[in-house]
């Protein structure tokens, strides 16, 4: 039988076996980055006729060629070209990424839950388990977690990007530590010139995220040096709620939470039209809470009557009970002889008849010392205690802030942690950014938590997550209602020493073999030698058509060529049959 015959059977496979592969290439001409494979053709064997044969001086002959005839060809190899990279498809989709190699080619990991593989196609979404997962397939995304101690990415076994965890979908709060006041001090304002001052808010968080407002006043104390004082009124919960008072109540004083050591002056009014009540303690009686005051009261000419008051104090029910007054001219004299003259018994809040806290009027009756004086003709008494507000100063030529608190000093602090609990920070605020001028009578003075245009300090309440975004290097970030932005996690990459040598083994997925070189469960960062990835993209299909057309012409006439050398050697061999004819 002729050699030819088989030779050509040979051509018609392996060109057959081209044509498979053009027309794979041509099916997943549009498959997300697809990669082409093109096939390599090798001689088939030969069969020797005659051997070579050296030259042979004696004889003077030259040396002979071996006689061979090729027996057909066959397929070499198949070569996937994996190192080029399709087109970009703009997607939108922010979950969608592609691969931009610089030096190496690039692989996502991704676990079928008993093994890894790899893939190019960077078609991804969010399954119910929260994790990054592809598409087609849902075998999930791999990456590096984050360290929970020090924030930052742990580069170690790659594991399954858990994004939307239950601890990744909100965000810690964060207790305000910093503030800032700024505006202009107008001292013609008259709300700076009133009693009650002009009225500045600060809203301020907790650790836990509660929000809560501390209200101050500011005050003109001395209109030609340009100096204000600023005084803390309240502090309220969202409820309305005053922590403030619950605390004074407790025992604790305001000077405790916005204040200086010094003592100030305070002059307190005593709205009891007929009597006045000068509150030192000269005396004490029967218990505590039991005292002689000094007491003066105005007969109907209105001439003072001096004289001992014996006030007993009920401090458990903030009241007071008068049962009478002496005219004795020493309390010793009073106490001794029980002379008590009654006028009736007269009940009520203890803060009615001396205008002062129950705290305060406590401190005065404990000592036994004087610590008010009554003046007769405010009709009020004068009170000492530690001072609850700071010095606000400005310059006097310019306007400019000069100190507050302090001189040398651009902040004062609102002391929270030891005073309110354990989940409050104490506040450092700056004043700093204020100034004094004439503004048409209107102080703008506000204040804001956080410093640097509250970039750091600000505080924060529980933040819920509102998006994901990944960056160029794989990193995975959680955006925040709260305005924190969290990273969670980070895309990790596979690289091989050949990586065409890797197996397809469908579904946009290759795993190693002996020849592609194995992968160390770690991976690398893509941006290590300058690669990148792109949201919103998809890698395209490199089946280039006009190249594959092209090769399908070629493989068509290769096939077309064999085909003919069958017919012509069947030719040849009826021609030797018909011989014997």
């Amino acid at each position: 039988m002729m050699r030819s015959l088989f030779s050509a059977v040979s051509g018609l496979k392996t060109h057959q076996t081209k044509m498979d592969v053009i027309g794979n290439n041509v099916a997943n001409v549009n498959t997300v980055a697809f990669k082409s494979s093109t096939v390599t053709f090798s001689e088939l064997m030969y069969q020797t006729i005659s051997n070579a044969s050296g030259a042979n001086a004696t004889t003077g002959k030259g040396g002979v060629n071996a006689k061979q005839i090729g027996l057909g060809v066959t397929m070499g190899a198949t070569k996937v070209t994996v190192n080029s990279s399709g087109a970009a498809e703009t997607t939108g989709d922010p979950f969608d990424i592609r691969l931009t190699d610089a030096n190496s080619t690039n692989f996502f990991v991704v676990s079928t839950g008993s093994e890894n593989l790899f893939t190019r196609a960077g078609s991804f979404y969010i399954d119910g388990a929260g994790n990054l997962a592809m598409t087609s397939t849902g075998y999930t995304v791999m990456g590096w977690q984050v360290d929970e101690a020090t924030g930052d990415i742990k580069k170690d076994t790659v594991s399954a990007l858990q994004i939307m965890s239950e601890k990744n979908l909100t965000s810690a709060p964060e207790a305000t530590t910093l503030a800032t006041v700024a505006g202009v001090m107008d001292k013609n304002d008259t709300n700076i010139t009133s009693d009650e001052g002009y009225a500045m808010n600060l809203n301020f968080y907790d650790k836990l995220g509660y929000s809560y407002t501390a209200k101050f006043a500011v005050k003109l104390s001395n209109p030609d040096t340009e100096s204000y004082t600023v005084e803390l009124v309240d502090i309220l919960d969202s409820g309305s709620k005053s922590v403030l008072n619950e605390y004074i109540n407790s025992g604790g004083t305001l000077s405790d939470v916005f204040g200086t050591d010094t003592t100030a002056t305070k002059t307190y009014p005593i709205t009891d039209e007929n009597i006045h009540y000068a509150t030192t303690a000269i005396g004490t009686n029967i218990s505590a809470g039991d005292y002689y005051y000094t007491y003066t009261t105005y007969n109907a000419a209105g001439e003072e009557i001096p004289g001992y008051a014996r006030v007993i104090l009920d401090t458990t029910n903030n009241t007071y009970t008068i049962s009478g007054y002496s005219k004795y001219e020493t309390v010793e004299d009073a106490i001794e002889g029980n002379a008590m003259v009654a006028v009736g018994e007269k009940k009520g809040e203890i803060t009615e008849l001396f205008g002062i806290t129950r705290a305060q009027l406590a401190a005065l009756g404990s000592t036994g010392e004087t610590s008010a004086e009554f003046n007769p003709t405010t009709g009020a008494f004068v009170y000492s205690e530690p001072a609850v507000n700071y010095t606000l100063k400005f310059n006097s030529d310019d306007g400019t802030f000069s100190y507050v608190g302090t001189e040398g000093s651009d902040e004062v602090t609102l002391n929270l942690a030891e005073t309110l609990g354990g989940n409050f920070e104490d506040i450092a605020i700056d004043f700093s950014n204020c100034k004094a001028a004439d503004n048409a009578g209107k102080t703008t003075l506000g204040a804001d938590p956080g410093k640097d245009n509250g970039t750091i300090g600000k505080g924060k309440a529980l933040g819920a997550m509102t998006g994901i975004t990944i960056n160029n290097n794989g990193k995975i970030y959680g955006s925040y209602d709260n305005g924190n932005t969290v990273l969670l996690g980070q895309i990790a990459v596979a690289q091989f020493a050949n990586a065409s040598g890797l197996e397809k083994i469908g579904e946009n997925c290759y795993t190693t073999t002996l020849n592609s070189g194995d992968f160390d469960g770690i991976g690398v960062e893509i941006a290590a030698d300058g690669s990148s990835m792109t949201t919103g993209e998809l890698e395209m299909s490199n089946v280039d058509l006009s190249t594959e057309f092209t090769q399908m012409i070629i493989t068509q006439r290769g096939f077309q060529s064999n085909s003919r050398v069958i017919t012509t050697s069947d030719t040849l061999l009826e021609e030797l049959i018909n011989l014997k004819r």
